[in-house]
């Protein structure tokens, strides 16, 4: 006994001492807010997605589905969250879908009497206990007329809330207002997306589908959480405090864009059985393309390409279909040029003629390519390849097996047609008056990019390997919601206009732990070129880019320089450049026209950059930022002309957290005389490099914490700039 009095006479200096316990934040409220199953389930409740958002503090969601204020009181549901507050902990309050029923006794509560009611005593008794409440008005059901006009269907309940909330100085989240908004701006189809709403035969649960047009899916519960945790910080409620910051200057995660990704029907087709066989000489383009057009008509699906060397034509993607290349499974595309006819496409952002992609699909939804397998592009076919990115040998070798050498002995050409090509000025952008037959004589050289997606919506690819395109590997064209999830994109280093990715005039995208290792750009942003992109009109908008690795590449992280259209709210993270002749690389030129403004690039590292580790240049080339051995550049002439619509604009860029073992300029900018670089924050940087770098035509560079290791002990050289600052 006399041990215990001891010990506890020690630990009463340190017990107070101890921070008080933490608060908590309660869930109250109907199945809109409620945690649901997470196996075979399309829906979710706003609360059980509403974690993420926050940080340091723990959620008890006490929601459930089908509650009304007073059945919550009734089942003594309320009793048992009452038990458990304390002073300082948070009660979220949300009721009115099921006091709404007045068919139903046990649930139904008039606005104006036991609904208000309730909600009054939910808020004197969490006061009483020393808690805080907050009202929240009925999330909004989804409904539209016959005119495409949104129709409330709360009546007097939100109003009450409100009422409510003035008059006892409650914190309000008008959930009723802004899910609206939100409902309203995916429109009559789009929202849809929001809701539990599900075809038939994608959950064994829901044999049948549902239409269900009250509760959420996951990425809508996450929108509407994220509508909660806006509100919260711009009404200052004392939650704010909790809300999770992101690694991107002044954003929180509600700040981030949400993308949908698309769901399959559980049917799955095999190729095999229509007929397709994986010896490597049987040509399977009719077999598959049958597949996909059996499975989308069916409602979607699956269709497998199982393990073996299953050789192809042209495929064209359909909606609905996923298409899956089991472990093993090498999907090759053939070397012969006739399977590829010419069409109407673009090209390095201009209306063009060329082949047909491998793979392509145009105004399709919910499509995506997954699984473990290989796609491979035969671009070694099609490409024209310089000596000086050979050895000898690979150089013998090449000019032996066929095609042309040029008269400079430097260049070798595939074939006749592409030899033509490569001397055709704007070889395949459509000219007037012409056709597609009119650029056959120059065919070979028009080589297309391996997939192409246009004006598809919801598009997700996964899990595979592209490999060897002809041209660039991955153009997502004015394409809204679209991932890249653990994608490898593979290209020979000297592949030339060999990009990994290229997500051009398209919003709404998410590429994570992908790994590129390519010949021309790694992840490339564009949106149209000259006058023709500024006509389009339409920025890259709305990405995050995450957990990525860039192996060789002329850049890491790229925009430009067709970025005609504009791109803003770009979220780069966590992402590592190891080889890439520039890591992040921002280039344009006059005549683009174009505004790239509010990016954001965090925790970038890099090693053994070749030229600059960070690039922002108006002046670009359209050559490699390598200077190959024995070539003359001259620097370009410097005159001030007006500004225009095809003036380029880079401007409010935030790039922190960079570090780079190796480079051969550390940081260079170069704005026009009529339009500088502005606005560039550089924070918490260092880099090791042969030389600091060059501010040309910069205006508003900040430069705090950036330590630059190199042999001009990191003096840059400035020119012709405004409001260069450097400090700690």
């Amino acid at each position: 006994m006399n041990i215990r009095r001891y010990l506890l006479v020690l630990l009463l200096p340190l017990i107070s001492w101890m921070p008080a316990d933490q608060p908590r934040i309660f869930l109250i409220g109907d199945s809109t807010m409620s945690n649901k199953p997470l196996e075979d389930n399309p829906e979710r409740g706003w609360g059980q997605l509403f974690p993420q958002f926050l940080d340091g503090i723990a959620i008890k969601n006490y929601a459930v589905n089908g509650r009304s204020t007073k059945s919550f009181i009734n089942e003594h549901r309320w009793d048992s969250v009452l038990a458990q507050l304390k002073q300082g902990d948070w009660v979220l309050i949300q009721f009115g879908h099921n006091d709404q029923k007045k068919e139903d006794s046990t649930r139904y509560a008039a606005p104006d009497g036991a609904y208000k009611d309730n909600l009054l005593r939910f808020v004197k008794e969490a006061r009483a206990k020393g808690a805080n409440p907050v009202l929240i008005t009925p999330v909004m059901r989804r409904k539209f007329d016959d005119k495409g006009n949104f129709v409330d269907q709360h009546g007097d309940y939100p109003g009450v809330v409100r009422a409510l909330a003035a008059q006892y100085k409650v914190p309000l989240i008008d959930l009723h207002k802004s899910s609206e908004a939100l409902i309203v701006q995916h429109g009559v189809q789009g929202s849809e997306k929001l809701f539990k709403t599900t075809p038939a035969g994608h959950y064994t649960k829901l044999p049948d589908g549902v239409t269900d047009n009250t509760h959420f899916n996951t990425y809508g519960a996450t929108l509407v959480a994220g509508l909660v945790a806006k509100e919260i910080h711009e009404k200052k409620i004392g939650l704010d405090q909790y809300l999770r910051k992101t690694e991107f200057e002044g954003k929180y995660r509600f700040d981030l864009p949400e993308i949908y990704e698309p769901h399959f029907r559980r049917d799955t087709l095999n190729i095999a059985a229509f007929g397709a066989k994986a010896d490597g000489v049987t040509l399977n383009s009719q077999r598959i393309n049958a597949a996909i057009d059996s499975c989308s008509s069916r409602g979607g699906g699956v269709v497998m390409i199982p393990p073996g060397l299953w050789l192809t034509g042209p495929i064209v993607l359909k909606s609905n279909v996923n298409l899956y290349l089991a472990p093993n499974a090498i999907l090759q595309f053939t070397t012969d040029f006739s399977q590829y006819p010419l069409i109407e496409t673009t090209y390095e952002g201009l209306k063009a003629i060329r082949c047909q992609a491998p793979l392509s699909a145009v105004n399709a939804e919910n499509i995506a390519i997954t699984g473990k397998g290989i796609l491979d592009g035969g671009g070694d076919a099609w490409r024209i390849v310089k000596k000086d990115k050979l050895t000898e040998s690979q150089w013998k070798k090449l000019t032996t097996s066929g095609g042309i050498t040029g008269e400079d002995q430097k260049t070798w050409y595939p074939s006749e047609k592409s030899q033509k090509g490569s001397k055709t000025q704007q070889a395949g952008v459509i000219a007037p008056g012409k056709t597609a037959a009119d650029y056959n004589d120059i065919k070979d050289f028009l080589r297309p990019n391996m997939i192409s997606i246009t004006s598809c919506k919801y598009v997700l690819l996964e899990g595979v390997t592209f490999q060897n395109s002809p041209a660039w590997c991955l153009h997502p064209l004015l394409c809204e919601h679209i991932t890249l999830r653990n994608v490898y994109a593979k290209n020979p280093w000297y592949a030339q206009n060999g990009d990994g990715l290229d997500l051009e005039s398209c919003r709404y995208a998410r590429i994570e732990s992908c790994t590129f290792d390519v010949g021309d750009d790694g992840i490339c942003i564009k949106s149209g070129r000259d006058e023709q992109g500024r006509k389009r009109g339409v920025p890259t908008a709305d990405v995050i880019v995450n957990n990525c690795t860039v192996y060789h590449a002329h850049g890491g992280f790229v925009i430009g320089s067709e970025m005609s259209g504009g791109a803003n709210n770009l979220y780069v993270s966590d992402c590592s450049f190891l080889g890439t002749d520039i890591g992040l690389r921002f280039k344009t030129t006059r005549g683009r026209g174009g505004i790239v403004e509010k990016i954001y690039v965090s925790n970038i590292n890099m090693e053994n950059i070749p030229a600059e580790a960070i690039l922002f240049d108006m002046y670009y080339m359209a050559k490699d930022p390598v200077v190959l051995v024995g070539e003359k550049r001259e620097a370009p002439k410097v005159e001030t002309i007006p500004v225009t619509e095809a003036t380029p604009r880079f401007r409010d860029f935030h790039i922190n957290n960079v570090v780079c073992n190796g480079a051969a300029k550390a940081i260079f900018i170069r704005g026009l005389p009529e339009m500088p670089i502005s606005d560039i924050y550089l924070n918490n940087i260092t880099i090791k490099a042969d030389k600091a770098g060059d501010c040309i035509e910069g205006k508003n560079i900040y430069l705090t914490n950036v330590k630059l290791l190199t042999a001009d002990n990191g003096k840059m050289n400035v020119q012709d700039s405004k409001a260069i600052k450097m400090g700690d």
